[in-house]
């Protein structure tokens, strides 16, 4: 089957393009050659064009003929209207990756399935993914689009670490605070359940949903069964780190007070408990299962970061942040007295 990756060398889909290729499909990536430092497999072909210039995306892929593309970085409706037009009529199967962010914040229901409504009023990364869907069901009802949506969760794998109160872009910095002995954020009362799921285990699930037939039409989630409250994951983050963390709690709301954008990622997601079915996936790929528990995983991931000290990059910005949180919540504590 030959497969186009709009993407394709992130966290989550370089995980999915090397199992793909172990499992015979014959695979392309559409990007400007910006990578993780991930290497890309053996037989995978790169053509190189910036995904949001349509001509550009036209010529790089001009005649070549592919049974599924997927789309690992479409945020909002122009990004998916584009590809609409790329491919309607000369694909298969279009994948559409959204974020199980969209969900219902705070959820209805314990359990989060594929028909919880998409409302999340605290992050507009998350409503615009559901808009992204919402112009796929449209397309689909009217011209016959062929679409699959994909929804991943809190996915993370070498080079990431997944925490509650930090920050994407430099991982690391939770574990240095960590290994210092200074505090670290949970928000909340430590409490909430929280699902994380390793890149390679997504990938199972994802990678047997390609070319799908059944799967056309249809919208699933894809995570680990493994759910661990958010002291559990800081706890085994501070295992694999060789340490015990120093957790404090601090309420979302005050967390935000100091920091606006965390709005999203906060009330939006991560405070809220995020329990997911994932009987539909398992429905459709009968061999999917996450086998990856998260003090394996995570255990992984550190040992990533301890094999080149150039990775293991600080936000003393973010430091800075989270020490004036610290200290402005714990004086509040000091003042408060019984009424």
């Amino acid at each position: 089957m030959k497969v186009l990756f709009i993407g394709g060398t992130g966290l989550i889909s370089s995980a999915c393009t090397a199992l793909a290729v172990e499992r015979g499909h014959e695979m392309c990536l559409l990007n400007r050659g910006r990578t993780r430092n991930v290497p890309i497999p053996e037989g995978v072909s790169v053509v190189r064009a910036d995904a949001r210039d349509k001509e550009s995306v036209r010529n790089a892929i001009k005649g070549r003929e592919f049974d599924v593309v997927v789309d690992w970085i479409a945020y909002v409706p122009e990004h998916v209207e584009q590809d609409i037009e790329l491919f309607r009529g000369k694909v298969g199967q279009y994948i559409f990756i959204s974020s199980a962010s969209a969900y219902q914040k705070p959820p209805g229901d314990y359990l989060i399935t594929e028909s919880t409504p998409l409302v999340n009023p605290h992050w507009q990364y998350s409503r615009d993914k559901a808009a992204c869907e919402e112009r796929l069901l449209a397309e689909r009802r009217e011209n016959g689009f062929p679409f699959t949506i994909v929804r991943p969760s809190h996915t993370y794998g070498p080079g990431q670490i997944p925490v509650a109160v930090g920050r994407w872009e430099k991982p690391w910095t939770i574990v240095d605070r960590m290994r210092r002995g200074k505090q670290v954020i949970v928000p909340g009362d430590g409490t909430s359940l929280w699902t994380v799921t390793h890149n390679t285990d997504f990938a199972k699930g994802f990678v047997g949903l390609l070319g799908h037939q059944q799967a056309i039409g249809q919208a699933f989630h894809i995570t680990s069964d493994e759910a661990l409250t958010w002291d559990q994951i800081y706890q085994a983050i501070g295992w694999a780190a060789g340490v015990e963390p120093d957790i404090i709690h601090i309420p979302s709301d005050f967390i935000i007070a100091f920091c606006p954008w965390e709005e999203g990622t906060l009330l939006g997601d991560k405070a809220v408990s995020s329990v997911f079915d994932n009987s539909k996936i398992k429905r459709f790929v009968p061999d999917f299962v996450a086998t990856t528990r998260f003090i394996d995983g995570v255990r992984q991931s550190v040992e990533w970061f301890d094999a080149d000290p150039a990775r293991c990059v600080i936000d003393e910005v973010a430091n800075s942040q989270w020490d004036k949180i610290i200290e402005v919540y714990l004086s509040a504590l000091d003042q408060a007295a019984p009424l």
